[in-house]
């Protein structure tokens, strides 16, 4: 089953289910409910009226003006309310709430309670009124009093549809005031920027849960191994055991500290970005010419986003392009970190063939960044990044 979460989702419904759904009394309710602004703003009126009556008309628009600021207080969380009856996507908060608040209620007050109302009146009294023909006229013929009911049966239906289009219009205006698209968008680029920050804290917990705990214990361990050795008859079946298992735990250890180096570059925290590149670089089983030249240190999240970005996209140099070279180059030009990872190998490469593209783009968006890709069959392939500092 679909659940419709606005009365505008609700009307791509197929009719029967609609009509028998619960978003046209919404709808109607919605509308119903511009009577309590109606009341304000008639309030506003009257204390305009009574202020330029009973002293100058120059004090009538004050205490109106005054009035209306006072309506719009009230009104403004009243419009945020009812909004709920249309809409049931939470509204996310966005800058100078009570601004815009106040901007659509004095729009309601002035303008739009008015037409809620004619538009519910005009649509349920039209198809009521058809329908009670026979009964509020009686020179109809018994022909025209059947025909003008059935026909106000009819369009019963018409003004179910009708007034949740107006309702779900006017509510879909309201949000687009309470909360533009941009300030949502900018709601979710932080929570993916919050998420990519703990996602950061967590790795850099496990590299030094890693290079603490064991690596150490397989230090210990490749330690106590060799002196066991030394104490050995050598050509002994006990020897060779434990030179193999030495061999082992020096080989885990070698692995090991390749793994804390993927979780997180301690290269890049001490020394930064040119020298984690040239690190990741010459650890490469292609050759990499690395030509990084920075002003200084540049931002945390950069310096984490750039390092993830060349080692990825050397990672699938070695894996995927068949190439006997590439080239690593940055620059920080008008205050963007350019980075560019070249290769001479077969080119080719699609984000759709899972080689960690469409990840690098998306780790890149989160800073704001671009990734352009150049990997024309036969190659070679470009690759750029783009990170504003």
């Amino acid at each position: 089953m679909v659940l419709n979460r606005t009365a505008l989702e609700a009307l791509t419904r197929h009719p029967l289910p609609f009509l028998a759904s619960g978003w046209p009394w919404r709808g109607a309710a919605y509308l119903a409910a511009s009577a309590v602004p109606g009341v304000a703003a008639g309030c506003v009126a009257a204390a305009a009226a009574a202020g330029g009556t009973l002293v100058t008309p120059a004090l009538g628009v004050v205490t109106g003006l005054a009035a209306l600021a006072l309506g719009s207080v009230l009104v403004g969380p009243f419009e945020r309310l009812r909004l709920r009856l249309v809409d049931a996507v939470p509204v996310p908060e966005a800058p100078h709430r009570r601004r815009r608040e106040a901007g659509l209620a004095i729009m309601t007050l002035l303008v739009l309670w008015w037409i809620d109302l004619v538009m519910l009146a005009f649509t349920i009294g039209g198809p009521l009124v058809l329908a009670l023909s026979p009964v509020l006229q009686d020179e109809l013929t018994p022909i025209a009093g059947v025909l003008s009911t059935l026909a106000g049966v009819l369009l019963l239906p018409v003004a179910a549809y009708t007034i949740t289009a107006w309702a779900g219009a006017r509510g879909a205006m309201a949000r687009a005031i309470l909360a533009p698209a941009q300030s949502e968008l900018t709601e979710v680029l932080r929570s993916r920027a919050r998420l990519v920050d703990a996602f950061e804290m967590e790795r850099r917990r496990i590299e030094r849960d890693l290079h603490d705990g064991a690596q150490q214990r397989l230090v210990s361990l490749s330690m106590s191994l060799g002196v066991a050795g030394l104490d050995l008859p050598e050509g002994s079946e006990a020897a060779r055991l434990i030179r193999l298992a030495h061999d082992e735990a020096k080989q885990a250890l070698v692995e090991l500290r390749e793994l804390i180096r993927g979780v997180h570059s301690p290269v890049l925290t001490d020394r930064g970005l040119a020298a984690a590149v040239r690190d990741v670089a010459g650890r490469s089983p292609v050759p990499v010419d690395v030509d990084v030249d920075l002003p200084g240190r540049l931002p945390a999240p950069v310096e984490v986003t750039a390092y993830y970005v060349v080692s990825e996209a050397l990672a699938n140099l070695a894996k995927h392009s068949g190439a006997a070279r590439g080239a690593v180059t940055g620059r920080v030009e008008r205050g963007t970190l350019v980075v560019e990872v070249r290769d001479d190998g077969a080119g080719g490469a699609d984000p759709g063939k899972g080689t960690g593209l469409t990840g690098l783009a998306d780790r890149l968006s989160v800073v704001e960044g671009r990734l352009s890709l150049s990997s024309p069959p036969g190659g070679p392939t470009r690759l750029r990044a783009e990170i504003p500092c």
